[in-house]
């Protein structure tokens, strides 16, 4: 009985690992906040360390972040696996692979960001906040590349922009190709 537990407990899988440190990267400039950090911002509304400073210094309000990193998004997580596997979603998260990476290993991006969405929509019971996508990200330190993200945010000026940016934009490098059958 003993020997059948162990075999047990040996063969469960391991838990998958998770983001614990986001680090904003610019040239040599590196600063990382812990997803702790994050995680106590979401639950308690009270900014700590690092990120304290950084909200008391851009000015946010420490509320308001945290109802942001608490709304979620209801997805089902078979379409959400699916609509990532097409050539439309390949090219969403190529783009968003450029600002978020596992640190270190950009040429990883993109399986990361697959997985921390399907993981966390699927941890998540088919909804994903940007903490539970944070909590299943497959790599302990998540970079993101401040120049790539300021870039985005000037060229989105809105709502509107940012959709269009994210839904026109990757199909222009696909109007050429033939469609087999795979939006």
């Amino acid at each position: 009985m003993a020997i059948a537990l162990g075999l047990t407990i040996g063969a469960a899988p391991a838990a998958a690992p998770a983001a614990e440190q986001v680090v904003f990267v610019s040239g040599a400039f590196r600063r990382s906040i812990p997803v702790a950090d994050f995680q106590h911002l979401a639950t308690t509304g009270e900014a700590r360390g690092l990120l304290g400073d950084v909200l008391r210094l851009g000015r946010q309000d420490p509320e308001r972040v945290s109802k942001l990193l608490n709304q979620s998004v209801s997805l089902p997580v078979v379409l959400v696996s699916r609509l990532l596997h097409t050539r439309i979603g390949d090219a969403l998260l190529d783009r968003v692979s450029r600002i978020v990476y596992p640190l270190n290993t950009p040429e990883v991006g993109v399986p990361a960001l697959r997985s921390a969405l399907v993981l966390g929509v699927e941890q998540g019971d088919g909804s994903l906040s940007p903490v539970s996508f944070l909590q299943a990200y497959p790599n302990d330190h998540m970079e993101v590349n401040l120049p790539a993200l300021m870039a985005l945010l000037k060229k989105a000026n809105s709502i509107t922009d940012l959709v269009r940016f994210f839904t026109e934009s990757p199909l222009d490098g696909l109007r050429g190709e033939a469609t087999g059958g795979e939006t």
